[in-house]
């Protein structure tokens, strides 16, 4: 599936773009889905609400408990003082997580698509486990910022084995909040890891090394239907949308099952099935 030059590139700089590699009635196909979800949620707490300004998540079992289920998340700014909805309930979802690839068979079909198994073993996974979904709606007005992180801090294996798979469903532009990605990035430290234990989360320091900024970053503009492939200790970041657009993606976080997976992750397979790709 890859080519020479485009495992080189992973390898170097930790990440790739395929452009238009799904047609727009694939694309089209999981973006109703996700709208249908957004429909049929009803539960509208404005306790469920998504940031990266603050990672703890202790005692938070709605999040904790959504690591095998399909949940709606707000976005931030998606309330006012008066705890009203700033625009329309459906422009106000941050995402839905985090296990549309098992429960939702739109999803699902998408998720274990054999070229991705293609994808991930050309870049040396042996056994990929699909450990989490997530749809991201990055509203107009009101869209989040995703603080510089490292996928891996999630997602701890020994040794590191993380692959993110970005899936633009709109076009992603610098005013809508496309991805930053600090190039070759990978090849530094992992600055931190996100840890469970009971409902008590920890982000625990391992490294001092400052976040790359946008000055260092590279940003990653790329059009609905392409695919960004990343490894799992490349910085990355998306700013706000205080844009007019919506700037939708769905992603996939996958291990090797040959890595040994870290058991203080905060994302567990209690009882569901780890599953892989079609073709593995």
């Amino acid at each position: 599936m890859l080519s020479e030059e485009q495992v080189t590139h992973y390898e170097q700089q930790g990440f790739i773009v395929l452009a238009s590699l799904f047609s727009d009635k694939q694309i089209q196909a999981i973006k109703q889905q996700a709208n249908k979800l957004v429909m049929q949620w009803a539960e509208d707490s404005p306790e469920h609400v998504f940031t990266t300004r603050d990672n703890d998540r202790s005692d938070n079992n709605y999040f904790l408990d959504s690591a095998e289920k399909i949940r709606c998340f707000f976005e931030e700014e998606a309330f006012n003082e008066q705890v009203q909805l700033v625009q329309d309930r459906a422009l106000c979802i941050n995402k839905i997580g985090h296990a549309l690839h098992q429960l939702d068979p739109v999803f699902s079909e998408f998720s274990h698509q054999k070229i991705l198994g293609e994808i991930v073993a050309d870049l040396g996974m042996v056994s990929p486990q699909i450990r989490q979904s997530m749809y991201i709606f990055k509203q107009p007005n009101i869209g989040g910022e995703v603080n510089w992180h490292q996928d891996a801090s999630f997602f701890y294996t020994t040794p590191q084995s993380v692959i993110t798979l970005w899936f633009a469903i709109e076009d992603a532009t610098l005013e809508n909040g496309c991805l930053w990605v600090e190039p070759a990035g990978h090849l530094g430290p992992l600055r931190e890891r996100f840890n469970l234990d009971g409902t008590q989360t920890t982000m625990v320091s391992l490294d001092e090394t400052p976040w790359p900024t946008e000055q260092s970053g590279k940003s990653v503009e790329v059009k609905a239907g392409s695919l960004v492939v990343f490894q799992g200790r490349l910085p990355h970041y998306s700013a706000p949308n205080r844009s007019a657009t919506s700037r939708q993606a769905f992603t996939l976080h996958v291990t090797d099952g040959e890595s040994d997976y870290a058991p203080e992750n905060w994302l567990q397979a209690k009882t569901l099935p780890l599953r892989g790709f079609n073709n593995l």
